[in-house]
């Protein structure tokens, strides 16, 4: 069949050629598809005998192209073998990776460097993406030309469909690889993955041209005021055997891909300059485990030499489900997460606070609490009273009994017989006082014991058994019903510990500047003290609350206790605060939180397993004291100021109402 031309060519009688098109008809438009199966069903049916060959061929023609050959035809074995051979040089001249400068190493010393590996600093092998995109050119052309002679002239009608055959199964097969971004393939989202290394300084900085330089950053990290005291750790760099925790890396983001080739001291040193920070790790670095890595480097350089060594941070907890959900500027886990807040300023002394808890916001919330409190002078504390209570119920024969042994447990010989009993039994515990409360024929004796460094209650518990046993021998009508008798009051709440207090009672206050309420905490001294009138005092006197005259006291006392290896549950009696709010004359806004019965310790029970005596260390009360009770009292006042902090930051967010916003944006995963 021939086809009539839809493109004619001819010469004018100037010479010039010229290029006819003419509309095909619709019968002419059919007849050329009709044609074109025809003939395509020819060629496919002879096609078909030598298609396992062509089938083969294709396969060792991808295989050439994408082949991940080094430029300049190196092979892929001589491109390993250059590679670690460059690897061995610069690690003989000490400057291969895994070495760093000197002063580096001195500022990061308690850390392990990240497994080095002979194909860092070297150009690395990549597929020859050129020549396909290359093909891409020479078929789209070919394809069009059939296209034109097949409509300019018959005799090339035959032929056509062979060719775009071919060239529909080339683009099907090879045509989408031209559309990779190579440039994102030349780069790992984290510096365990074979991405190159940028010696000498990175361009950070939103384009500003400024270099960073690992060793000047380092060399930062040895004028950090070490007389701040909090988290400091051995980190571990090993990442997970599993699924590492990536984050999405951003494409676009060129300053991230240069902060993300830095080795972790570089970034440390960048985070310690305040050009990245600390929050914002995992994002820029797309790396959770290494931002991990990374902020203990940092906190490393703040607290006093190991401190979180036993405090793990290994691929034993998944990164990737605790950021942006339970917990901000993570540095490990108990096995719960354990975020890090501060300095906060607190008796003239900068603390860092451990907090462990799975509520998203709480941290980050304390800490800008911190923030403001430092940024305006910092806050006071003071100790009230300290004593652990143990309060036995004894049943009586009679009233009369009872009274008797009242006035007994009153009397000054009484006290002394008493006291004597309960201090034979501890070398630390020193009796206080013996106080009897008469129901009947009962009396439940609220004995109150001295313990030092301890959070006393076996001290307690055991002095109050010997104690009992001088009253029964003395009264043989009088009998122990139980040991304790629910007016210590242990893991309750109750109206006498918030009265007469139990373990540490600590008040303590601050005064936050006007123009910090409204630039760090986004409200008005107004707005924030009207909230706490409302909320803390009527709202919870409408309750009949006991010891709750507070916004969330529990939430900062239960996060600090975990982490320190305190008795969660008692978290009851040891959250009961009165939060008071008020306007100075200057403008400016004076707090104070009020908390009698803070329960702590920091020796015996969950302070001696190594995670838990971690924190401690960074906060730096680890142990006994050098004055019995000493680093006991000063981690009640750590806690006091947590939850003053907490106090502050969650009241403005209510006074502004941007709780809900806050937690939306930072406690729910993208």
């Amino acid at each position: 069949m021939s086809n009539p031309s839809v493109f004619q060519a001819s010469t004018t009688e100037t010479g010039s050629y010229q290029l006819t098109f003419t509309v095909p008809s619709l019968s002419l438009v059919r007849s050329i598809i009709k044609e074109w199966f025809e003939s395509t069903s020819k060629t496919l049916g002879a096609f078909s005998t030598v298609l396992p060959l062509l089938l083969v061929i294709s396969t060792l023609l991808a295989a050439v192209l994408l082949r991940p050959l080094r430029g300049g035809g190196v092979g892929g074995e001589e491109a390993a073998a250059a590679a670690a051979d460059s690897f061995n040089k610069k690690k003989a001249a000490g400057t291969g990776a895994g070495s760093y400068p000197e002063k580096e190493v001195k500022s990061f010393k308690s850390h392990k460097p990240r497994p080095s590996s002979p194909f860092e600093n070297v150009d690395l092998p990549s597929p020859k993406w050129w020549i396909v995109s290359l093909l891409n050119v020479v078929l789209t052309g070919l394809f069009l030309m059939s296209i034109f002679l097949f409509f300019s002239d018959s005799i090339y009608s035959h032929y056509a469909p062979l060719i775009w055959s071919g060239c529909i199964a080339y683009f099907l097969g090879f045509f989408g690889i031209s559309f990779v971004d190579t440039k994102e393939l030349k780069h790992s989202p984290s510096t365990y993955g074979l991405s190159d290394l940028v010696g000498g300084g990175v361009g950070v900085g939103g384009g500003s041209g400024k270099k960073i330089s690992g060793s000047q950053k380092i060399n930062e990290v040895d004028q950090v005021d070490h007389s701040i005291h909090p988290v400091c750790p051995k980190p571990s760099m090993s990442s997970s055997p599993s699924t590492p925790n990536l984050i999405n890396p951003n494409p676009q983001s060129n300053q991230s891909n240069l902060i993300r080739s830095m080795s972790n001291p570089e970034v440390a040193g960048m985070v310690l300059g305040g050009e990245i920070k600390d929050h914002m790790l995992e994002k820029t670095l797309g790396d959770y485990e290494r931002a991990v890595n990374v902020r203990r480097m940092v906190f490393s350089s703040k607290l006093p030499p190991s401190s979180l060594s036993d405090l793990p941070s290994g691929p034993s907890l998944d990164y990737s489900k605790v950021f942006g959900a339970n917990c901000e500027i993570v540095v490990g886990y108990v096995p719960i997460p354990v975020g890090m807040c501060g300095p906060l300023t607190l008796n003239n002394e900068k603390v860092f606070i451990p907090m462990a808890t799975t509520e998203g916001c709480l941290v980050a919330s304390t800490n800008r609490g911190c923030k403001a409190i430092t940024v305006s002078g910092g806050c006071k504390s003071y100790l009230l009273k300290d004593g652990i209570t143990r309060a036995p119920c004894l049943e009586c024969e009679g009233v009369g009994e009872a009274a008797s042994l009242a006035a007994y447990v009153e009397s000054a010989s009484g006290f002394k017989e008493l006291k004597t009993a309960f201090e034979s039994t501890t070398s630390f515990g020193k009796l206080v006082s013996a106080v009897p409360t008469v129901a009947g024929k009962n009396v439940y004796l609220r004995l109150k014991c001295f313990a030092g460094d301890a959070m006393g209650m076996n001290m307690v518990s055991k002095g109050t058994l010997a104690a009992v046993k001088v009253i029964t021998e003395k009264y043989e009508g009088v009998k122990l019903v139980a040991l304790s008798g629910n007016m210590c009051t242990d893991k309750k709440a109750s109206a006498v510990n918030w009265i007469e207090g139990r373990g540490k009672s600590v008040v303590t206050e601050c005064v936050v500047k006007k123009d910090v309420v409204e630039k760090v905490l986004k409200t008005t001294v107004d707005a924030i003290v009207h909230v706490n009138v409302q909320k803390n005092l009527i709202g919870s006197a409408m309750s009949c609350a006991v010891g709750g005259f507070n916004a969330h006291a529990a939430n900062n006392v239960t996060a600090v206790f975990l982490a320190t290896g305190q008795d969660p549950a008692q978290n009851v009696e040891s959250s009961n605060c009165i939060t008071l709010l008020e306007k100075t004359a200057k403008g400016d806004l004076w707090m104070s939180c009020t908390m009698p019965s803070i329960e702590v310790g920091t020796v015996g029970g969950g302070t001696s397993l190594p995670a838990q005596a971690a924190c401690l260390k960074a906060i730096g009360v680890k142990g006994g004291g050098v004055v019995a009770g000493a680093n006991a009292q000063k981690l009640a006042h750590v806690v006091a100021g947590a939850v003053m902090a907490g106090e502050l930051s969650l009241l403005a967010a209510l006074a502004a109402n941007t709780l809900v916003s806050a937690h939306m944006t930072h406690n729910r995963k993208k």
